[in-house]
């Protein structure tokens, strides 16, 4: 069983997620996506490895630590309101924390990954679970947190690489959508739902999407939410 995942995004009008391009510069858009975030009330939030990134306080771990003997979930703590989900599949990110604003953080890895990156991980009290050998298995993952943990809610809230993944897995249950008056422009720019060169072919299997609710918030933005059939 998978959680319900509800993709939450906030975005110019043009669809494009990086706000310090957004013009013009005063959109009275600053901690909409955190309240937001707060009303969707979900179980966890997952990220991919760029957004992870920027929430890490070390460098690396040692090249060299104790032996994991299985590659088995490990679990630090099993009481939080709420969990940060991190995928890294290739074990890049070195945290020196355990939290992410009081959310216990959960990293997704495939089984590639070194022992000596385990053992940093569990030295920094940061849980762990394998879905994949090489590459992550998006479904698989959602299925390990469910068991493990006991999530039914989950906001993706990662990147446009990361959202399309999961939407051309046919894995997203909702879209939970901020417009803000503000537009980008320009080619390239990073957007809700995008996807690398190879898998531009791949459409995603979306049989229909329902208009849930639709609501004007201050500022002029509004707040869209859809509910998605996937075939």
């Amino acid at each position: 069983m998978k959680p319900h995942v509800i993709c939450h995004m906030v975005s110019s009008v043009d669809g494009r997620i990086l706000s310090s391009r957004w013009r013009p510069k005063d959109n009275n858009t600053a901690g909409l996506f955190e309240r937001l975030h707060d009303q969707l009330e979900g179980d966890a939030w997952l990220v991919g490895r760029v957004t992870g990134q920027e929430f890490a306080k070390r460098d690396a771990y040692p090249a060299h630590g104790d032996r994991i003997p299985s590659r088995e979930p490990w679990i630090a703590r099993r009481d939080a309101a709420a969990w940060g989900v991190v995928l890294d599949a290739h074990g890049r990110i070195a945290w020196g924390r355990a939290d992410i604003g009081g959310d216990p953080i959960i990293v997704v890895l495939t089984e590639q990954v070194s022992h000596a990156h385990l053992a940093g991980l569990r030295a920094d009290g940061v849980s762990y679970i394998f879905a994949g050998k090489q590459e992550i298995d998006l479904a698989l993952a959602l299925e390990i947190l469910n068991r493990e943990l006991g999530i039914e809610r989950l906001l993706l809230e990662g990147g446009g690489g990361g959202n399309g993944a999961f939407l051309r897995a046919g894995l997203i249950d909702e879209i939970s959508l901020a417009i803000v008056p503000a537009v980008d422009g320009a080619k390239g720019a990073p957007s809700v739902f995008d996807s690398r060169d190879a898998e531009a072919g791949i459409r995603a299997p979306v049989g229909s999407m329902t208009l849930q609710s639709c609501q004007m918030l201050d500022g002029g933005a509004v707040w869209l939410r859809y509910r998605l059939r996937n075939d």
